[in-house]
């Protein structure tokens, strides 16, 4: 692997929470992406809503699938930087493990639901699954990650709890970045729900290609291939369309991301964590273009009314589950209690690894 200086090393991590002996067949990084892949978290994943939850049909993205779309989009920029591939997909396969179920819907609801006991950030909650949830191993509970993959998982939190965080917070205190790696992985992540909320909501029968084409992106692809391909098949049309899209803003994020890069002279890892702001980005034009799409997909995806009953309904079953286990808080198996922690947060724990069909079944029961 042909790394550039700055790029993540294994050799030079900055360790693990708790020692242990080096693989001799793979690196950190790698051992890493194993772990998340291995994971209770990570399966459940299959179950959790991405927009359409589960019961909505079998083509629709899941939080799993979303995950696999960002690690492989990852990769492929980090290769064209000469960044640490693993390193960046161990970030992408672990970034969503806090998600609650039922999506934004859930985590929103779930944070309400935390007002008064500290709140909730499903990126921090990622960050709880890999470093204390998980029970793998004997020596340690979590999955003892590498810091660097532990920073690339906490994409966002608040002042409060990076106080409290340790190394890992310190960023947000201090207003620096994390490395490249995971620079990559957030701008992938929006690639990734971008495109496939576009193609899911065609799919859904939500969108149709008059309302597509009011994107100037997307209506620029469908005109430039109209006259050169004799395509029948709509599907296959609209499937051509958001690849060449993608296509095209992935080099935009390489092309700008390496300008920057030379433009500073970067040496080490360092100098991109002291950078006072993010590295990997976009041109002005191709971002007013993702801008355009981001309320796009709002006025016109998340808030129809289907997405929105789903919403509702989801807003539902969290609040009916947590006020449930506040009063029966001996439902909660005991395999899933933590005496560190408060009730509170013991309950918001065992809601958010729910997946979006046992959450249902399970407030049927109730």
């Amino acid at each position: 692997m042909n790394l550039a200086s700055y790029a993540c090393h294994p050799n030079k991590s900055q360790g693990r929470i708790y020692d242990e002996p080096s693989s001799e067949y793979r690196n950190d990084f790698q051992r890493d992406r194993d772990r998340i892949i291995h994971s209770s978290s990570f399966r459940r994943l299959q179950y959790k809503t991405q927009v359409f939850v589960n019961h909505e049909g079998d083509m629709f993205r899941s939080r799993l699938t979303h995950s696999l779309e960002v690690s492989q989009i990852a990769r492929g920029i980090s290769r064209s930087l000469q960044c640490h591939e693993e390193l960046s997909e161990a970030i992408a396969l672990a970034h969503d493990l806090g998600h609650t179920p039922f999506g934004h819907a859930g985590q929103d609801a779930l944070h309400e639901c935390m007002h008064d006991y500290g709140g909730f950030e499903h990126n921090l909650q990622s960050l709880r699954v890999v470093d204390k949830l998980e029970k793998k191993y004997t020596n340690f509970d979590g999955l003892n990650l590498s810091f660097e993959v532990r920073e690339g998982i906490l994409k966002h939190c608040s002042l409060k709890n990076a106080m409290r965080l340790g190394p890992i917070g310190k960023r947000f205190i201090n207003k620096t970045q994390p490395s490249l790696e995971a620079q990559i992985v957030n701008m992938a992540d929006q690639i990734a729900y971008l495109h496939h909320d576009l193609d899911d909501g065609y799919r859904s029968g939500i969108l149709n290609f008059s309302l597509l084409k009011e994107l100037k992106l997307f209506s620029f692809v469908h005109d430039s291939l109209k006259n050169n391909l004799k395509v029948s098949n709509e599907e296959k049309f609209l499937n051509e369309i958001i690849r060449r899209m993608m296509k095209m803003i992935i080099d935009d994020l390489i092309k700008e991301t390496k300008n920057k890069i030379n433009d500073l002279k970067l040496k080490n890892v360092d100098d991109v964590r002291n950078c006072r702001y993010p590295l990997v980005n976009f041109s002005e034009d191709m971002e007013s273009n993702l801008n355009e799409m981001r309320l796009f997909s709002k006025q016109n995806l998340y808030q129809h009314p289907r997405i929105k009953l789903m919403s509702d309904n989801a807003h539902q079953i969290i609040n009916k589950l947590f006020q449930f286990f506040l009063k029966n808080y001996e439902a909660i198996p005991g395999s899933c209690k933590d005496i560190t922690e408060t009730r509170e947060q013991n309950i918001s724990d065992y809601i958010a690894g729910m997946t979006d069909r046992f959450a249902s079944h399970y407030q049927e029961r109730i």
